[in-house]
């Protein structure tokens, strides 16, 4: 896929009636020679638009106006480019927790959860949100994290979480005011409600920090999971990570996943970790596939804002 492809795909598929914001300007992107050309001399996993979306609106510049967006990222190539060779996109978006929660309240309790591409580890605390599916209210606590999820019985009780722990290639603090920029340039520009989120979820984390530690998902997970306490189900997942691993690393995390004792959760793009025989995603933009240990059990939507479980 070119890098026009790739920016005209993101506002088709990913963007459309989410962020009219980002789906102007990857549209605008997708047809603009010169920033594409600029683009073209990263490394291509460092192309992507919600890494130069998101590194311009970090430093300070117009993402609402295409020409705007152009004139500022031409004239300012040399210090984006740096940045983006530099960075990688860690949304760190805790509504997930809203689609992993009836995955998690149905294993044996009590949970010793592994995140894998953790972030600063806001999907660490899935006992710690509350819940509101439609009516239907589980848990207590800040941030409430809503989901209109159908086609399943919904969770009644939040899961019993004794060890928490993350890993990824650069960890985020919550206590960083650096860090916590970079996670607020992440969100869409429309999305205030997830910048409340946001907060909320870091005040938690930063109240009671994880376990958190720099390494690569095929090196370091198994010392890790070691780690965890043996009187608990680990739990290893991972929520669109996958993506940024080239294929023959990806293929060698999951044949390590599937050694572990315990249980695997992934939700991930169907490109990304595919399956056969999968249902028509219920309606247009981009649907990721919510797995237990590899079957597939539900369609979900990236910011936990919905599912819907396969019959």
């Amino acid at each position: 896929m070119t890098t026009a492809e790739a920016y005209a795909r993101f506002a088709n598929r990913e963007v459309r009636g989410v962020s009219p914001a980002y789906e102007r300007l990857s549209q605008a992107v997708s047809r603009d020679r010169e920033v594409l050309a600029l683009l073209d001399r990263l490394p291509p996993a460092k192309r992507q638009p919600n890494l130069l979306f998101g590194v311009v609106r970090w430093l300070g510049g117009p993402v609402e106006d295409p020409a705007a967006f152009h004139d500022y990222t031409v004239a300012n190539w040399p210090v984006i480019e740096a940045q983006m060779r530099v960075r990688a996109t860690q949304t760190n978006e805790a509504g997930r927790c809203a689609v992993l929660l009836p995955v998690l309240a149905a294993l044996p309790q009590p949970l010793a959860l592994l995140e894998v591409g953790a972030s600063a580890g806001l999907c660490l605390y899935p006992d710690r949100y509350a819940y509101r599916y439609g009516d239907h209210q589980v848990g207590s606590g800040e941030p409430v994290l809503e989901c209109a999820a159908s086609g399943l019985a919904l969770p009644t009780r939040v899961p019993q979480v004794v060890w928490r722990a993350g890993l990824d290639l650069n960890p985020l603090d919550v206590t960083n005011p650096a860090d916590m920029s970079w996670l607020d340039a992440l969100i869409w520009p429309e999305h205030e409600h997830r910048r409340a989120r946001l907060r909320a979820a870091a005040a938690v984390a930063a109240a009671d920090p994880p376990l958190l530690v720099r390494g690569d998902l095929v090196d370091d997970l198994p010392a890790l999971a070691a780690r965890a306490p043996a009187d608990a189900t680990l739990v290893v997942f991972h929520t669109s990570v996958l993506y940024q691993v080239p294929v023959p690393r990806r293929e060698a995390f999951v044949r390590l996943v599937r050694e572990l004792s315990g249980h695997w959760v992934s939700i991930e793009a169907p490109e990304v970790l595919p399956y056969d025989g999968l249902p028509t995603p219920p309606g247009e933009g981009l649907h990721n596939v919510l797995a237990l240990d590899g079957t597939p059990l539900a369609w979900t939507r990236g910011h936990g804002q919905a599912m819907t479980w396969f019959g």
